[in-house]
């Protein structure tokens, strides 16, 4: 759920006033010619990355057809974060994310999610816990919002 008044690199929350999203297509100038790409040609991938240093990395992202009708969306937050209980205990990298689809009648179907695990030593795998849950209608009306102002923002060429 957005936090009141939370920092631009929370989720769900407004966006930096002079961010600018960059637009990416997704097929490649190599591949535009091939039959396989007919289906995706002029889709874009419209995001910003925006870091907050050591406080985290926010990517928000929509991915739009040939006409700029969005059919995906999705916002990410990645930080490191100490135990709260003892800090000398390793930190713990956490993720909290939002993304679905937009479906032609408008509808949004998609999965909020949480992950947290310790921060692993190099070369170990990371033990991460993941608890997906269904967005609320409020998330999913924040996240219209960001996609609306995301596009208004004309997005440059990648």
């Amino acid at each position: 759920m957005p936090r009141p008044h939370a920092p631009w690199h929370a989720l769900l929350a407004p966006l930096p006033a002079g961010a600018i999203p960059h637009r990416t297509p997704v097929v490649p100038p190599e591949l535009r010619s091939s039959p396989a790409s007919a289906a995706i040609e002029g889709w874009s991938s419209v995001g910003l990355e925006l870091s907050a240093g050591a406080a985290g990395l926010r990517i928000v992202q929509v991915l739009v057809d040939h006409q700029g009708q969005p059919l995906s969306a999705s916002d990410h937050v990645l930080y490191r974060s100490a135990h709260p209980n003892d800090r000398s205990a390793p930190a713990h990298i956490e993720q909290e994310s939002i993304g679905g689809r937009i479906e032609p009648d408008g509808s949004f179907r998609g999965t909020c999610w949480r992950v947290v695990g310790p921060e692993p030593a190099e070369g170990e795998e990371p033990q991460w816990t993941m608890d997906p849950r269904a967005p609320t209608d409020e998330e999913i009306a924040t996240l219209r919002i960001l996609v609306a102002e995301l596009l208004l923002r004309g997005p440059t060429s990648h």
